[in-house]
């Protein structure tokens, strides 16, 4: 129903506005992410840290009442206008707004934390999917700006791969010897990565949905792929 995103911001500054504020909530949830690993995973000192992360957090969620407020109020002037991609930026906005609270969340792992994270019990468990995530973050940002279904797509793809490693890492983390505070922390970081994942690929992959399907591509697709 989106097929080309770029065609809409011709000529129409509403759109223009909208997406220039929707862009810079996923910079900002992707800054947060980034901080949030530099310290818990490399142990990286980075100085007034938590005051960063709140801030970030409120401002994306102020972005987030802002464009929707843009949205209603263009609606409330030209209803017969543009309802398709209001709709649309609407619920993907939401995600947005998501990323930017699990990587709050993922933060506050760091509280809970009695030591640092060892750094090879880490990677037993997790490998590089902090770096996978991360790289998710910029294919969805070109994906929906651009329009790219076939990165929209790839990105599908790589969260149902992250997805499953994450499911994995619970399951091994419920029988593991780690001592209670480690595997709580571990299971909170394995939930919070694939949640951060999902919110993405929503985003992502709602250049090619219908509005009806939105969130839902993996049931779509798999419907497509019974029926082939």
């Amino acid at each position: 129903m989106f097929k080309n995103i770029l065609q809409f911001w011709k000529g129409k500054d509403f759109l223009k506005k909208v997406l220039g504020e929707f862009k810079k909530m996923l910079e900002e949830s992707e800054e947060m992410y980034v901080l949030v690993c530099r310290k818990i995973i490399k142990h990286e000192n980075i100085e007034e840290l938590e005051g960063k992360i709140y801030a970030l957090d409120k401002m994306i969620n102020k972005q987030e009442r802002g464009i929707r407020k843009r949205i209603v109020e263009h609606l409330s002037v030209q209803p017969s206008v543009d309802v398709p991609v209001s709709l649309l930026l609407m619920s993907v906005v939401k995600d947005a707004e998501r990323l930017g609270d699990y990587a709050k969340n993922l933060f506050e792992v760091n509280r809970l934390l009695e030591k640092p994270i060892n750094s090879s019990l880490y990677e037993k468990y997790f490998g590089n999917i902090e770096t996978e995530i991360l790289y998710l973050f910029k294919q969805t940002a070109t994906a929906f700006l651009e329009s790219d279904e076939a990165k929209a797509k790839d990105t599908w793809k790589m969260e149902r791969g992250i997805v499953k490693r994450c499911d994995d890492i619970i399951e091994k983390l419920a029988k593991s010897d780690l001592s209670v505070n480690e595997a709580v922390c571990f299971t909170l970081m394995a939930r919070y990565f694939k949640r951060l994942a999902a919110h993405l690929v929503n985003i992502a992959t709602s250049v090619i949905l219908p509005i009806s399907d939105l969130d839902y591509y993996d049931e779509k697709y798999r419907r497509n792929e019974t029926k082939a």
